[in-house]
Formats: C-alpha cells, sequence, structure tokens
C-alpha cells in the first residue's frame, strides 16, 4: 500500500503542475520544485547524516543522475502544458524499455529478446497515443519521448551507484545537481527572447503550488521505497501503472480531458508490455533460483 500511495500521489503532483499551465514557464517552475527540494532534503540529511552525508560518491555519475532528472523534469512539464495529463503520462512508460535496449551496451548487461519484443509493441503504443498530437502541436508532442529517454539514462545511472550510499543521501544529491541545472535552463530560456519562457515574479498560489509538488514527489518517492523495502522491488513494479490510471481520472475529472479511443488504446498496448517484460524477467530469476 506505500507504493500505491506514492505512484497515486506523483499523478496528483503533475496534476499540480499541469493547472499552473500559462501562469509560469515549465522552466521556472522546474527550477522552484528542485531548489525547494533540494533545501529540504538537504537539512532532512544534515539532521540525520551530519556532513558525512554530503559526501559525494562517483561524482561524475551522480552529475549524469542530476541532469538527466533536470532534462526529464522540464521536458515533461513542458509536455504538460500542451498535452493531456493521460497522454504526457502514458508515453514516458516506454522508459523501462528503452534502458531494456541501452543496458546491453551501457551496462554490460545481457540482451533478452523479450526486451525487443516489448519495446516493438510499447513503440506502436506510443505512435497510436502520439497520432493525433503530432497533428496538432507538431514536434512538441515528442517531448514525452525525450523525458523517456531522460528517465532511462537516470535509471541506468542509479544502478551503477546503488547501494553506495543511503536513500535519503541519493535523492538530496540528486536534487543538488538538478536545481542549478534547472535554474540555469529557467535564466537561458528567459533570455532568449522566447514569450513562453520569460520568467516574471511569480505569485503566492505559484510558489505555494511548486511547494506542494516538492513535497509530494519527495513523500511519494520515500513511500514508493518503504513499499520496495517491505515488498521488495518485482513485486512492486506493476503497481507503477496506477500512476496512469489515477493521472487518466485527474486529467478528466480536474481538466476535462477524456481519453479518446487512440490513446486508450495506446496505453493498454504500452502497459502490456510493460507487464510482458516484467513478467519475463520475474521467470527467468525464478528459474536461475531453482
Amino acid at each position: 500500500m506505500y507504493a500505491l500511495a506514492g505512484f497515486a500521489l506523483l499523478s496528483v503532483g503533475d496534476a499540480v503542475v499541469k493547472s499552473m499551465a500559462g501562469e509560469w514557464p515549465p522552466t521556472a517552475i522546474a527550477a522552484l520544485r528542485y531548489a525547494l527540494g533540494a533545501a529540504g532534503l538537504s537539512a532532512i540529511l544534515y539532521a540525520r547524516e551530519g556532513a558525512a552525508g554530503f559526501r559525494i560518491v562517483q561524482p561524475g555519475l551522480q552529475f549524469i543522475r542530476g541532469a538527466a532528472v533536470a532534462i526529464a523534469t522540464v521536458s515533461f512539464f513542458g509536455s504538460l502544458f500542451l498535452m493531456s495529463l493521460a497522454e504526457a503520462t502514458t508515453i514516458i512508460f516506454i522508459s523501462p524499455m528503452i534502458t531494456g535496449l541501452l543496458a546491453p551496451i551501457v551496462l554490460k548487461e545481457r540482451s533478452r529478446p523479450e526486451t525487443w519484443i516489448a519495446s516493438i509493441a510499447a513503440f506502436v503504443g506510443v505512435l497510436l497515443v502520439l497520432r493525433p498530437n503530432v497533428a496538432e502541436i507538431g514536434v512538441a508532442a515528442f517531448l514525452p519521448l525525450l523525458v523517456a529517454c531522460a528517465m532511462s539514462a537516470l535509471f541506468m545511472a542509479n544502478r551503477a551507484v546503488a547501494g553506495k550510499a543511503s536513500a535519503l543521501a541519493m535523492q538530496a544529491w540528486l536534487a543538488l545537481v538538478a536545481a542549478p541545472v534547472l535554474v540555469a535552463t529557467a535564466v537561458v530560456g528567459h533570455l532568449s527572447g522566447f514569450a513562453p519562457l520569460a520568467v516574471a515574479l511569480p505569485s503566492p498560489e505559484v510558489v505555494a503550488k511548486c511547494a506542494f509538488v516538492a513535497l509530494s514527489a519527495s513523500s511519494a518517492h520515500w513511500l514508493i521505497y518503504l513499499g520496495t523495502t517491505r515488498a521488495g522491488a518485482a513485486s512492486i513494479a506493476p503497481m507503477t501503472y496506477v500512476q496512469l490510471v489515477v493521472a487518466t481520472g485527474l486529467g478528466w475529472w480536474w481538466f476535462g480531458d477524456r481519453p479518446d479511443a487512440p490513446t486508450l488504446g495506446g496505453a493498454a498496448v504500452i502497459i502490456g508490455a510493460g507487464l510482458y517484460l516484467w513478467q519475463s524477467g520475474r521467470s527467468r530469476a525464478a528459474a536461475r533460483a531453482h
């Protein structure tokens, strides 16, 4: 139940971000969200682990983690402003398949035929979801694909640094790297002269919403971590799709974005591909155990 609540809470935060469309640029929202998150997590880390908690292990990989989450965040927030919550969320769920394709190259893991099957199926699902959006908003419809690629890079970097520090330290380091990258991105966007990225002083409501998103995201990741420690990653993995279900419901209720047949069909294909990949991994693990 911890993980279930965590994944649902992530979609609540995403809906709050979408509600700020037109009020502040996505680059600025992402920067403030991570600046607040970095400050809060740093305070908690110092209280629990002292100065030792800030001794960063493998700084190169930590920078990759932070840069990846920065790219994913600003791209996802931008996609939320342009697409429905369900559509943007659906497409990023191909990231496990991208990870599966790249892991043999980057992490020297063994390539599996199931990964290719799931990836091809997921790509078909993405095409179904993107079809109406490409016609309406152009290449910006591919922002969620950039999110998925960045999240895949984050997943692989996470694997490479797993066990090197506490979960809290890892989360704090991630925010401490992502925050300055996102602040720099917001500054560049503001100076670019592109009107949608011009940054003005935010209203108190926007600041409060960004603080809520920072708090809800950190709480969600902590709940997911607690669920994983109690039930195991294999049991938790299918629950990630609760995030998609909640996103669809919130998008319909809050923004009136009723999912059409292509979106529902694409989501079903992507979910099916993800569950197939997860189940094949469990079967292989069980076979090795025996």
